[in-house]
């Protein structure tokens, strides 16, 4: 019965992997290929970075950006350790996929070909729900807009990963989860940190 369920929801996830994946023309494929290459960020990280210093002061800043990285650090072990686990194949390295018309914008050059669940996502969605929650931590200005931008951009960055190939939606969505869940409980301890040095 349960095996069952997971073939069905297996199946199901590879449809609307296909689904999403087979979307595209030039335009979107060089957007896609953008967010999906992580080292472009690295500029959005620093900025960040500079107006957490800026707007909540060095202390509580170098807290919140501890917390950020302890994120990303974790989600990345977690997702090495479930990929090695679960041995889901990335849709580029299952054949049914690729017969079915799966499109790669980038190679498949993995060490590992399992792709349970997306470290990309979970990333994204790490730093994107730690770096809201560390702004909040000032209570001068209210961060609503920060918080829509920084969660739109980890959504795209990890729903990239199903356009070039990488990744099912289902991986994505279990890499959000967990990088939300993830950012919640760290950025919780370091608030509380933070309130220890007032």
């Amino acid at each position: 019965m349960t095996a069952d369920f997971f073939r069905q929801l297996h199946h199901i996830d590879k449809d609307i992997t296909l689904a999403i994946n087979s979307i595209h023309c030039p335009a979107s494929d060089f957007i896609w290929g953008i967010f999906s290459d992580r080292e472009i960020w690295f500029v959005l990280y620093a900025i960040v970075a500079v107006f957490l210093f800026r707007n909540l002061g060095w202390k509580r800043a170098l807290i919140s950006i501890a917390a950020i990285v302890l994120t990303i650090v974790c989600c990345d072990q977690l997702a090495n350790f479930t990929k090695a686990f679960f041995e889901r194949l990335r849709p580029c390295c299952d054949g049914e996929m690729m017969s079915r018309g799966l499109r790669q914008l980038e190679g498949c050059g993995h060490k590992i070909e399992y792709g349970f669940y997306s470290a990309h996502a979970a990333n994204s969605m790490g730093f994107a729900v730690g770096s809201y929650l560390a702004f909040r931590n000032d209570r001068t200005r209210k961060y609503g807009i920060y918080g829509i931008c920084i969660i739109l951009w980890a959504v795209l960055v990890g729903l990239s990963r199903v356009f070039v190939g990488k990744h099912f939606f289902g991986d994505v969505m279990v890499g959000f989860a967990v990088g939300a869940a993830v950012a919640a409980v760290l950025s919780l301890i370091a608030g509380k940190v933070i309130k220890l040095l007032k």
